[in-house]
């Protein structure tokens, strides 16, 4: 039986979270869910985000699944720091994971771009970098102020990622190639060290194909030809920067999901994409990025057939126009729901 905590978070998060948890619901053999409080709306009643007793509590689960974080009542940082950053930190969630796949054709903002041309995977560093938060202020509001942001990389935290990268193209049968992405030219001694152990981990997995690639051409190859990526492994500031936009490549945020993994402990499954508050409690949100996301935590817990099930109705409903209004469908965030959960029990995804 797996545990999964929940924290439907901020705005549109609960109303795409619960689209989430009736598929996940629908293989309740599986799964133990348990909700937590966790937001702006306790931080605003209480003055607290996450308390230590609530970090042991979750110690105890095997994922977490995050539906989204931000308020405007809340000063920026606040909320992205105290919850995603000190999850992913105290979690060792070194790895954030996230598919850029096309599903339909006219979704893509690409002139001449299809289906088979954009699918590709970006493996971020998600602990390190620039996030690392070590840095400060002198002499703060005067006019001699400076202020400073280290990017950090250890030997351990660059290593460990490109090997994850390595693995999932092994796992693919070896047909994947890595790209690393950098600016080793300007980052000499930060990225250097990337480039060092990008070198040795190709010699340990000679039968992968590699490639390198510095940042900024990186993202016009991304425009240009997308379809020259398979894996892409990078630190922790590009990897949030460029996989935004390969989530506009694939049709937008609302179809964007990620995962923070630690193989080894408590992982955690999210939509890429904002709170909305503008949108929040009108039922019209776009809940496809949660359901991929749900889809993901299934995979990880190695149901493969389960995963693939979500995945395939996803794509159906893509086919078949059912969508929220900001696809071009004509259904509610609940309805959109309710229709990914028909069409997989339709195909057999363990039918109450």
């Amino acid at each position: 039986m797996h545990k999964i905590a929940v924290i439907p978070g901020d705005g549109i998060g609960p109303e795409v979270v619960a689209q989430g948890l009736k598929i996940l619901n629908h293989f309740d053999e599986n799964f133990k869910i348990e909700e937590f409080d966790i937001g702006a709306e306790r931080y605003l009643a209480e003055g607290e985000i996450i308390t230590n007793k609530m970090l042991k509590k979750l110690e105890t689960f095997d994922a977490i699944y995050l539906g989204a974080v931000g308020d405007p009542r809340v000063p920026a940082g606040v909320l992205e720091k105290g919850i995603l950053l000190k999850l992913r930190f105290y979690f060792d969630q070194y790895i954030n994971l996230r598919p850029v796949k096309l599903m339909k054709a006219e979704y893509s903002p690409l002139k001449n771009k299809g289906i088979d041309d954009i699918n590709f995977t970006v493996v971020r560093e998600n602990t390190e970098g620039l996030y690392a938060g070590l840095g400060g202020f002198f002499k703060k509001n005067t006019d001699d102020e400076i202020a400073t942001q280290e990017m950090i990389a250890s030997r351990k935290g660059v290593e460990r990622i490109i090997d994850y990268a390595f693995k999932v193209a092994q796992k693919s049968g070896g047909d994947l190639k890595v790209t690393l992405c950098d600016k080793s030219n300007v980052l000499t001694y930060a990225h250097d060290l990337w480039q060092r152990v990008f070198t040795e981990k190709s010699e340990q997995y000679k039968q992968i194909a590699t490639d390198h690639c510095y940042v900024d051409a990186l993202t016009m190859k991304m425009v240009r030809k997308p379809e020259d990526f398979d894996i892409i492994v990078t630190c922790n500031l590009f990897g949030d920067i460029v996989t935004d936009l390969g989530a506009e490549l694939q049709g937008g945020m609302g179809l964007s999901a990620s995962a923070n993994l630690n193989p080894e402990g408590v992982s955690m499954f999210e939509p890429v994409h904002g709170s909305a508050p503008d949108i929040a409690g009108e039922n019209k949100a776009n809940p496809l990025a949660a359901i991929l996301a749900a889809a993901m935590m299934l995979r990880h817990f190695d149901l493969q057939q389960e995963a693939d099930i979500v995945e395939d109705t996803v794509q159906q409903a893509l086919n078949e126009n059912k969508m929220t209004v900001d696809m071009g469908g004509n259904l509610t965030t609940s309805e959109l729901g309710d229709y990914i959960l028909q069409l997989i029990k339709k195909e057999g995804g363990n039918d109450d």
